[in-house]
């Protein structure tokens, strides 16, 4: 390792201990529809070594990201490293069928079984539900016969040591997570600067035990790069109303000195209830402004002022359109 490990926290009632930064890999499977760009397979697998040689110990990956290619990227790099380094946590996720939509326990299985050989894993640490909102019938997805219902088989199975839900829309996630016993909860886009649509989740997810991930810190970008480099959120084109409380913290930061991405980064990490923040990171150099971000010494001042402003409640991508992976 180049650095000092990061101090580790406990992954909700498991026995596994994570970093509080998690870097996601969606990016690194060439999604430009999605995030505006392309991602060799050089540069994907130069970020994926400056991760495993990082102070963090989590990294996540989803069987659907780039039509598969993130796990494909990823396995190759582990391949080429005899395995994923001691006290290192990999989360994936199962996923419906990208052609047909189907989400049933046998395809639960399917997504499964290709990730263990793609990543080259016996079991994984953290497994999650995907996106069941998007399956052809979200009800068998999350029906006890289907996704839902196979994912705890897989754990009960020893194939994962921890199963989670991660999708998008906070108000179906939220009574799933009432009657399933799951270890971990991703929401993304949710919890940020400008929005909290995923307070309540939180707060259930808290009471529970649940670990929480919170994914997207920087809201598709523009928390990160800025409104005038990247005017976009929640992975749209971003008009000037949709802006306007984005160049309010720009405005806040840039009194106080501070990075935007720095303030997106450190909102998620000093909140009690979210164990992970995840970090999607497409180059090497991002991994290290991520750390850097998120050492970087903020004055309560700017935190006070932040206080003051209002944040939306609604969901960020109620208008998303969802591009093919």
């Amino acid at each position: 390792m180049t650095e000092t490990l990061m101090p580790k926290v406990r992954l909700g009632r498991t026995d596994l201990m994570v970093s509080p930064i998690c870097f996601g890999t969606s990016g690194l499977g060439d999604m430009p529809a999605t995030f505006g760009y392309s991602v060799s397979v050089e540069r994907a697998a130069a970020t994926v070594n400056a991760i495993l040689d990082g102070p963090t110990n989590f990294i996540d990956s989803a069987r659907i990201y780039g039509e598969g290619r993130s796990e494909e990227r990823l396995g190759a790099v582990l391949r080429e490293r005899g395995g994923l380094p001691a006290g290192f946590v990999l989360s994936t996720k199962i996923d419906r069928d990208p052609a047909t939509g189907v989400f049933d326990a046998a395809q639960a299985r399917r997504s499964l079984e290709t990730s263990l050989k793609i990543l080259g894993r016996e079991r994984f640490d953290l497994l999650y539900l995907h996106d069941f909102e998007h399956a052809r019938s979200p009800a068998e997805a999350t029906s006890r016969g289907g996704a839902l219902g196979e994912l705890f088989r897989i754990k009960e199975q020893g194939l994962a040591k921890a199963v989670g839900l991660a999708a998008g829309k906070v108000d179906l996630m939220t009574p799933l997570l009432s009657e399933w016993d799951f270890d971990a909860v991703m929401t993304h886009n949710r919890f940020t600067l400008v929005n909290r649509n995923a307070e309540p989740l939180l707060d259930l997810a808290k009471a529970k035990g649940i670990a929480v991930m919170n994914a997207a810190p920087y809201a598709s970008g523009v928390l990160a790069k800025g409104s005038v480099a990247y005017p976009h959120y929640a992975y749209q084109e971003a008009d000037d109303a949709a802006l306007a409380p984005i160049r309010r913290i720009e405005a806040i930061a840039a009194r106080h000195k501070v990075p935007l991405g720095a303030a997106a980064l450190q909102f998620s990490l000093r909140d009690k209830r979210v164990t992970s923040t995840v970090c999607g990171v497409t180059k090497p150099e991002r991994v290290k402004e991520t750390l850097d971000w998120a050492r970087f010494p903020i004055p309560d001042a700017f935190w006070q002022e932040i206080a003051t402003l209002p944040f939306a409640t609604d969901d960020p991508e109620a208008a998303r359109v969802h591009h093919k992976a």
